[in-house]
């Protein structure tokens, strides 16, 4: 079923997926995710908990009621947190001790998409390779049509369709308490946060105040631009805004606020892994946090060199991990790492339950603008000791027939540039050579080959570029490079 992706469930409502595959899919989850807690615990049976809550697409309701009808019927207690963003749903879900949680997203796809993202007790992703595939097998050979277990005691809570309250002072008083370096009211720092008309826009104005504030009210048509803060077109607002009032910078979220992308103070786009080092070293001053000594931050395959050289510099271990908030939170776990973030705007931290936060990562590299322009250095000259070390062509994306084959000639080609110093392997192929690096690997959420290279010198990495664009236009059927 194209519904079902590497890292969630996600496509077009009413063409990939209707409500009665989301009723399946929910009457499928807790067997899967939570099967412990639903049998004999110390000679009694308890029903698992599982947490809802939802973004402001159009359908995310309807959504929402036929996720909460098919839990139910499988017999797990339900609470609904209504309107929210996906972080509040994780930190909910571990700081609550939930059992499974579901957030109705499709996070930064057009307006007809939507979505669900799973995760189980603490807080850890559930995706296709760790349950999501079990969830398709039950859902595809008929097994959740029926509810036999409509009877079981199941339930579900539904609040009114707004913000929960409850929930959102809680999650207020958390970031206030964990964010000593809050004031930024009280700093000179003018900055503007474009919320997407996602589900950012009820944290905005509350945690930001005396910023400007752009399309901060919730609503899932997302007219004033795309929810995807990665497209150039989506951030022009926000660069003439900046621009225009003469402001230090600016913060844009995607549709439900799990990733944080920014511009400098002359609107220029700042490309994430480089902020990186910055949310670290904010992270680290203010949770002080060590394990055994070690201060571990992860990256992805696709971080700057840069980024990487960075993260050393400041006394603490980059540790590389594949794409992806599923793969990147559970190695957080593991490794004991602190903080860590991602080419797209992810960005994770311990003390989140190792969990993705737009709204903590823009809090964290906010403050650190702000200490920056006291001393009268401007955010682009905070990220340009991180930035300037390397010309970096960003992702690049191309529809290609045999991916597999493409991949095979741009690493063949790719020996043209010099003695390989380093391989890895963990997601795609990472070559490293002495004056900068490749990577090549096939999209997990999209039918596309995806590469990226970043060199010394511009010229050097034009140079590269140009032979490895040839190399996969010379496959049969040849290469489109898309947007």
């Amino acid at each position: 079923m194209s519904f079902f992706k590497a890292y969630d469930m996600r496509g077009t409502f009413g063409v990939d997926f209707d409500l009665e595959t989301v009723r399946k899919v929910g009457m499928a989850l807790p067997g899967v995710v939570s099967p412990l807690v639903a049998s004999a615990e110390g000679g009694s049976a308890r029903r698992p908990r599982w947490l809802v809550g939802r973004d402001c697409r159009q359908s995310s309701p309807d959504i929402r009621d036929a996720l909460v009808r098919g839990l139910a019927a499988a017999g797990a207690e339900v609470v609904d947190m209504g309107l929210c963003t996906t972080p509040m749903v994780y930190f909910f879900t571990g700081e609550d001790s939930y059992d499974g949680s579901v957030m109705v997203t499709a996070s930064h796809n057009p307006p007809s998409d939507n979505g669900l993202k799973v995760s189980r007790r603490t807080a850890l992703p559930v995706s296709y390779a760790s349950g999501l595939s079990e969830v398709e097998r039950i859902v595809s050979r008929g097994d959740a049509q029926d509810e036999p277990r409509a009877q079981a005691g199941g339930k579900g809570s539904r609040p009114a369709d707004g913000v929960s309250e409850g929930f959102l002072a809680r999650y207020l008083d958390w970031h206030r308490a964990h964010n000593r370096r809050l004031g930024l009211a009280n700093s000179t720092l003018s900055f503007a946060v474009d919320c997407s008309n996602g589900t950012g826009s009820i944290l905005a104005r509350r945690l930001f105040p005396g910023a400007v504030l752009l399309n901060d009210t919730p609503d899932g048509a997302f007219p004033a631009h795309s929810p995807n803060p990665l497209k150039s077109d989506a951030r022009e607002q926000l660069a003439k805004t900046v621009r225009v009032l003469g402001l230090d910078c600016g913060v844009m979220f995607d549709g439900d606020a799990d990733r944080a992308v920014f511009v400098d103070e002359k609107g220029d786009f700042v490309q994430p892994d480089h902020l990186i080092p910055i949310v670290a070293r904010s992270t680290f001053k203010e949770t002080d946090g060590a394990v055994g000594g070690r201060r571990i931050v992860i990256h992805d395959v696709r971080t700057s060199r840069g980024a990487i050289e960075a993260i050393r510099e400041m006394g603490c271990e980059p540790l590389m991990v594949p794409v992806g908030p599923a793969l990147a939170k559970p190695t957080m776990r593991e490794t004991g790492a602190q903080v860590g973030g991602e080419f797209a705007g992810h960005y994770y931290f311990s003390e989140f339950h190792s969990c993705d936060s737009g709204v903590l990562a823009a809090i964290r590299v906010l403050s650190e603008a702000a200490e920056a322009k006291a001393e009268g250095v401007s955010f682009s000259e905070m990220v340009r000791p991180i930035s300037s070390r390397y010309a970096n062509s960003g992702e690049l994306n191309y529809m290609v027939a045999d991916k597999d084959a493409a991949i095979a000639e741009v690493l063949s080609v790719s020996k043209g540039f010099g003695a390989v110093t380093g391989r890895s392997d963990i997601d795609g192929t990472r070559l490293e050579f002495v004056d900068g690096w490749v990577n090549v690997r096939k999209s997990n959420t999209e039918p596309y080959l995806r590469l990226i290279a970043e060199h010394r010198t511009r010229d050097g990495l034009e140079g590269w570029l140009h032979a490895l664009e040839d190399a996969i236009g010379r496959m049969e059927g040849g290469a489109d490079r898309c947007s």
